[in-house]
């Protein structure tokens, strides 16, 4: 049933909030399905995770840029708001609460209370949101509902703003299957399905406290675009009613007003739109027609052009050059190359990613973000869309707090096998990490609590994985700033460098696998100063991959046999950023990624030493 709401008192808006993994976007696909958003027929029914609509998001299997949507239940239209968990992109989040009147806070049955469950709630409580728990995946064998009960009113006794916000309804759910109850089931096999849930949400939310008859005012907190309609400045109403065809004006963070006229207003309805004749106070609407919108601006009565609050996000806590390519390779595997189509790229990304920064450096750019996450994502998109650059190595964004520069730290939680502990030790020991806590839990696993550097982190979790045989799992939280430590020393042995320009022969590879461990294999085209290997020692190694055998008259091809080569070890775009040191570069093509050195010129590096 697709219709528009006149009454605000039928209107509910509720974001999702979670760590990530613990079940939100599964459950907003229970709550599409189950409200009859889509016919029997239709191929969402078919389909888990729904939300997740870009290309990287199913990749990764993670939400990356939140959503907004809306179920019809009865007489009542929830809008939901489907928000990331990853902490780097809790930009998102942020932006997006002021949507929200009530939250669902979404933990694991198993896993409890984690890191970005503690930032996302702090935020919503900040930001005076009702919140309803529901405690997922009951059905994991590990699961501990009542421990992690305690674990949730601890964690409320610690963020709350007001005595209200302790008391909290709790609901049960499998989040997977559909199915949620008011108590925890005996039986959770039986017929059960998400109505507890919907009652929840129209009870424990309050409807939008709303002036529908002052002057319309919309604060923008995000944008979509399509080549049929153009921008859609999707926000919601603090005020007034907007219509097709009405005068508005745009409030710019400029303190400038421009005119502009509302061309059609659209409602969401599952994963799809509608139009409507009118929104009103309190609902969610996409509006087109203000092409110069940006988030974070109002768009107001043009009688009565009084701007919101401008939001705040946090800083960004990590930084990345990011510039057209310097290599001898420039210009053959990508579309877009120059620094003026990168400039206009990154202007493009910086309207909808609001935890983003960019200042011109040289004939580059450094790009701020919330973290590696957050920066690869924007990086592995650019790459996908044909354009060709090179980025340095990730460095942190400190501050200065009255004439001290202040750093960036991480809270960090690690969950690893016992046998393990001592090499996660070990590598947090070489990071300065500082343990704040450790606790062993039934399950022969060891949770260890650390404090440490944002820089600290980078590449710790690949190496990590490698020490554990793949068991660990880490979870990092922002949680202040500190004094600037001293530099740490390089944790990584030297690399291999291509000598000279040419194609790889499979005989010098073979030299070159007795030195390290090598990144390329027989047959590709290499330049002078690329990085094509690990060397096994602390020193960088200048190595001839293109030389081919000499064959004499005393020696033929086929008496010395098939040259064995060990398949090479390809690194994925977080490893390659992970890798880099401050004198390398990554060269970034929609067909390869290289590692290669700063300087190309081996005697110029030498001299820079």
């Amino acid at each position: 049933m697709q219709n528009s709401v006149q009454d605000p008192s039928k209107i509910r808006n509720i974001a999702v909030i979670a760590h990530v993994d613990h079940g939100k976007t599964t459950l907003v696909d229970g709550l599409l399905k189950q409200s009859q958003t889509f016919r029997d027929n239709q191929a969402e029914m078919a389909q888990d995770l729904i939300m997740d609509s870009g290309d990287q998001e199913k990749e990764r299997g993670i939400t990356i840029t939140a959503k907004v949507t809306a179920v019809q239940h009865g007489e009542y239209r929830i809008n939901i708001i489907d928000t990331p968990g990853h902490a780097d992109f809790s930009g998102e989040v942020e932006r997006t609460l002021n949507m929200a009147d009530g939250c669902l806070l979404i933990v694991d049955a198993q896993e409890g209370p984690m890191p970005q469950t503690k930032f996302v709630l702090g935020k919503a409580l900040a930001a005076e949101l009702t919140p309803i728990v529901i405690i997922n995946k009951i059905d994991k064998p590990g699961s501990r509902i009542k421990e992690v009960e305690d674990e949730l009113a601890d964690l409320f006794l610690e963020l709350a703003v007001h005595e209200d916000q302790l008391h909290y309804p709790v609901y049960y759910a499998i989040g997977r299957e559909g199915k949620a109850w008011n108590d925890i089931p005996s039986d959770p096999v039986a017929g059960a399905d998400l109505e507890p849930v919907f009652a929840a949400i129209i009870e424990h939310v309050p409807a939008p406290q709303v002036e529908q008859d002052k002057p319309f005012q919309m604060l923008v907190t995000a944008l979509s675009w399509d080549s049929y309609k153009g921008k859609y400045a999707i926000g919601r109403i603090t005020r007034g009613r907007v219509k097709a065809g009405m005068s508005v004006a745009l409030c710019q963070k400029s303190g400038e007003t421009v005119k502009a006229k509302v061309d059609q207003v659209y409602m969401s309805h599952g994963v799809s739109k509608f139009e409507v004749a009118e929104g009103v106070a309190g609902d969610i609407v996409q509006l087109t027609g203000v092409a110069d919108a940006q988030i974070g601006e109002t768009i107001a009565d043009a009688e009565n052009p009084e701007a919101l609050p401008v939001m705040e996000v946090e800083a960004p806590t990590l930084k990345i050059y990011l510039g057209p390519n310097t290599s001898p390779m420039k210009g053959q595997e990508g579309e877009f190359t120059t620094s003026r189509q990168i400039k206009e790229r990154l202007d493009k990304e910086l309207e909808v990613n609001v935890g983003l920064r960019v200042e011109e450096e040289g004939i580059g750019f450094l790009v701020s973000g919330r973290g590696e996450l957050h920066l690869s994502v924007l990086i592995e998109t650019m790459r996908r869309e044909g354009y060709e650059f090179e980025v340095g190595r990730p460095q942190v964004v400190t501050r200065d707090n009255g004439g001290v520069i202040e750093e960036p730290i991480e809270e960090l939680i690690v969950e690893v096998p016992a046998e393990h502990v001592g090499a996660a030790q070990m590598e947090m020991g070489s990071r300065r990490a500082v343990l704040k806590e450790q606790f062993a839990s039934p399950k022969g696993v060891t949770k260890l609590i650390y404090e440490l550097p944002t820089r600290a982190l980078l590449g710790a979790k690949g190496i990590l994985l490698t020490n554990t045989k793949g068991t660990i799992i880490m979870h990092s939280l922002m949680i202040g700033y500190q004094p600037l430590g001293q530099s740490l020393q390089q944790l990584r042995n030297g690399v291999l460098i291509a000598f000279e320009n040419g194609t790889t022969t499979p005989y010098s590879l073979q030299n070159a696998e007795a030195r390290g461990t090598t990144f390329i294999g027989p047959g590709e085209k290499v330049y002078a100063g690329q990085i094509i290997g690990l060397n096994t020692r602390q020193e960088d190694m200048e190595i001839n991959v293109c030389k081919a055998k000499q064959l004499t008259n005393m020696r033929s091809t086929s008496s010395d046999g098939v040259v064995q080569l060990t398949p090479p070890t390809i690194l994925s775009l977080e490893q390659c950023l992970d890798f880099i040191e401050n004198d390398e570069l990554l060269e970034v093509t929609p067909a390869n990624l290289r590692l290669r050195k700063r300087e190309l010129d081996p005697n110029k590096r030498k001299r820079q030493k």
